[in-house]
């Protein structure tokens, strides 16, 4: 078979794709590995939201994946619902006899598989543990499957951006509507759609215009993902350390101090007023989870490694919150009967449905 040399508008798409995606895994590689300070850059309001990598995920059980900016509302518009729609976030991804098991059976599976030394109870550190690793699968796949899905949707052209008429057609597609349709529909009218669609539609739009930076009508990778997974995207993340430096880094030397962290001050007239409530709760958290280095003082990486999802303290503090709720003998320990009592509460947190969990938190 003769070879073809590939054309420049090959290679051009082609690097399009994987010079952001190689970038962006870079990223990760250097918040987790290095120890020097990211430089800083322009500050902007953001909202602010309150190591050991797991070399094997467990293969029995997943949660599948669920992308919020892609909320199916197929009842409303007339489209048979299925059982798999039903058990949409809670499905046994391995075993399509399992797809339909109630509530009571996937939480008595999660119980299982996070009581490591079988005694049948979950104390706060088999919560943690647990919860963390839903977590790392959560960042993963949000990544992974970010790029299939740009893939997916960037169709017309493939130009390795997605336009917001790309996207809402895709969205549209997703909801049992003709590709026709979708090519016609009249955005500035909605005609046919339901108030829920159209509602959901709006909320979309707002989400693509904070997550665009370059192009208010195309997103690039990252972008996307920002778009579809606030909570992952390096951009968002490094806006939160920013909201960080805005708010208590009071002498703008770009470093956090334990007391700038543990002393709050507000503003009231032409007095300062100090807050040290909770304080000696704040100093026990800097030096824990901020201060890796025990310098007393936190940089950017610091501040970065602090607030990203995969950090010890979102499933720390998640695991504490499920007991507090749900621990009913107060033996500071989770049994089975505690957590099927509570089943909301559970099938709605990082512990089983972790991508819901931090899109509704967003």
């Amino acid at each position: 078979m003769k070879y073809k040399k590939p054309t420049k508008s090959s290679l051009l798409l082609r690097w399009s794709y994987s010079v952001p995606l190689l970038s962006y895994l870079s990223f990760f590689l250097l918040i987790w590995t290095l120890s020097l300070p990211l430089s800083p850059f322009t500050r902007r309001n953001t909202v602010l939201i309150d190591d050991r990598q797991w070399n094997k995920i467990e293969d029995s059980f997943e949660i599948r994946m669920k992308n919020s900016n892609f909320n199916s509302d197929k009842m409303k518009i007339g489209i048979p619902v299925t059982e798999e729609d039903k058990n949409e976030y809670l499905v046994n991804v391995n075993n399509k006899a399992n797809e339909n098991r109630n509530q009571n059976d996937i939480l008595q599976d999660v119980f299982s598989r996070a009581d490591k030394d079988k005694n049948g109870k979950l104390d706060s550190n088999e919560l943690s543990l647990w919860i963390r690793k839903k977590i790392m699968e959560h960042i993963s796949l949000a990544v992974s499957n970010n790029f299939n899905l740009f893939s997916d949707i960037d169709v017309d052209p493939r130009n390795g951006v997605v336009t917001w008429k790309e996207y809402h057609s895709y969205f549209l597609k997703k909801r049992g509507f003709s590709s026709k349709y979708a090519k016609n529909h009249d955005e500035r009218r909605h005609k046919g759609l339901l108030r829920t669609v159209k509602e959901q539609i709006l909320r979309d739009k707002a989400y693509w215009m904070e997550a665009a930076k370059s192009n208010p009508d195309a997103l690039t990778v990252d972008e996307f993902l920002a778009f579809t997974h606030p909570e992952s995207s390096a951009a968002n993340q490094l806006a939160l350390v920013d909201e960080l430096y805005d708010k208590f880094d009071r002498n703008g030397d770009d470093f956090l101090t334990e007391d700038e962290f543990a002393i709050l001050q507000t503003e009231g007239g032409d007095e300062t007023l100090v807050i040290r409530q909770d304080e000696n709760q704040r100093r026990a958290e800097f030096r824990k989870s901020i201060d890796l280095n025990g310098d007393g003082k936190a940089d950017r990486r610091e501040l970065l490694h602090y607030i990203a999802p995969q950090s010890p303290r979102h499933s720390e503090h998640e695991a504490e919150a499920l007991l507090s709720l749900a621990d009913v003998d107060k033996d500071s320990m989770l049994s089975l009967n505690e957590m099927l009592a509570h089943p909301d509460l559970f099938l709605k947190s990082k512990m089983v449905d972790t991508a819901r969990s931090f899109h509704d938190e967003f």
